[in-house]
């Protein structure tokens, strides 16, 4: 932590030559990894809404629902902010190799955070510590398109990108885990090459039992979808162009994702936990169309004052992310807002529920909103 200092990307008002939009969205996103998904589940249960924590949540295995999008457009958004920061390392005189080194150690801290947040790291628990992580996947991927973004002009890297994803496709297709029961699909935890990595190189420190979420399988496609969030930067940078057409150039860009994504399902089922190449252009789609929604409200249109409680979040998003079990979130509720629903009746349940996890979302909003106003940002 430190005073004044914001994680690489943060944006500031319009007309300071950087995205006002981004710290929102970036907020939008976050909110429902600090108490927002539980918050409309029990809406939706108070509501009489059936089986909306079932379609909301995530999928137990292919297919997409909402809260599968959250990982991805977070590792989409720390894309974008990259051709925007580049820019200004090198107006401040930085050489390729500084800004490479510069990103190198965000991807190690990014990584040594995920170690702290997902494993017994800080207790010394060695046997128990899980390699892989969402932190670390955001800091391996986003390293690795940053590196290919230094290296490489923008109609070489979308030729890489569409490499990457048409050779995963393939490899994953064809090529079955060793220990591939009979009959087992190359798109299952059993038959998957990348699971068998999970579960032969990483055995005994992995989140389930067959594979990580965050593990082999989905490593290099995830630069993809870094990739995209970069092209989305870059397009939104180019100077000359009017606002309303790079918004058009966005949607179309969407679309486009959306449309490939769609006719690669078959072929490739979209998953998460693969991170298979039909999610990356699917969820693509999503993050590119979500980013246009808040950039032309926001940066185009300037209507940006009612988003300051997403951006309070935007601007601290991996504070967030790793302080809720610091802060003690779930007893600071208890003890702020314990009275509002601790003697509700048994028949007010889902009410009850709706009031404990609004408290936990403003609990962690308070904390948030205490470090915005100290100037303090959390930065990797």
């Amino acid at each position: 932590m430190g005073k004044g200092d914001q994680m690489e990307g943060t944006t500031e008002a319009r007309g300071s030559g950087r995205l006002a939009s981004l710290d929102a969205v970036r907020g939008f996103d976050m909110f429902f990894i600090m108490g927002g998904e539980g918050l409309f589940v029990a809406i939706a249960s108070l509501f009489g809404i059936s089986g909306f924590r079932e379609s909301f949540g995530h999928v137990p295995w292919d297919g997409l629902h909402f809260m599968d999008t959250v990982f991805p457009t977070f590792l989409f958004l720390s894309g974008v902010t990259f051709p925007f920061s580049a820019a200004k390392s090198r107006e401040k005189g930085a050489t390729g190799l500084q800004i490479a080194l510069k990103a190198l150690r965000r991807c190690a801290l990014l990584v040594l955070l995920g170690l702290v947040h997902d494993g017994p790291l800080l207790r010394f628990d060695f046997a128990h510590l899980r390699v892989w992580s969402v932190l670390g996947r955001i800091g391996v991927a986003w390293f690795a398109a940053a590196a290919l973004y230094l290296r490489f002009r923008t109609k070489a890297r979308i030729g890489i990108a569409a490499a990457i994803l048409a050779g995963v496709a393939l490899f994953t297709r064809f090529v079955l885990a060793p220990d591939a029961p009979p009959g087992a699909s190359p798109f299952s935890p059993e038959g998957n090459f990348g699971c068998w990595l999970d579960r032969t190189l990483t055995a005994g420190h992995i989140y389930r039992p067959l594979f990580d979420p965050e593990g082999f399988a989905g490593l290099v496609p995830a630069v993809v979808t870094a990739m995209l969030g970069m092209f989305a930067g870059e397009l939104v940078r180019r100077g000359g162009v009017l606002p309303k057409r790079k918004c058009l150039d966005l949607a179309a860009a969407g679309a486009g994702l959306l449309a490939l994504g769609l006719a690669l399902s078959p072929f490739c089922p979209v998953n998460k936990a693969l991170w298979s190449p039909s999610f990356v252009l699917v969820v693509g789609a999503y993050s590119t169309f979500l980013f246009l929604a808040f950039y032309a409200v926001m940066d185009v249109l300037g209507c940006s004052k009612w988003a300051f409680p997403l951006k309070v979040i935007g601007m601290n998003s991996i504070a967030i992310y790793m302080a809720q079990e610091v802060i003690g979130a779930g007893h600071a509720n208890d003890f702020l807002f314990g009275w509002s629903w601790r003697n509700l009746p048994g028949s007010l349940g889902d009410l009850k529920a709706v009031v404990m996890n609004l408290g936990y979302v403003v609990v962690c909003w308070l904390f948030l909103y205490f470090l915005y106003r100290k100037n303090t940002f959390l930065k990797v």
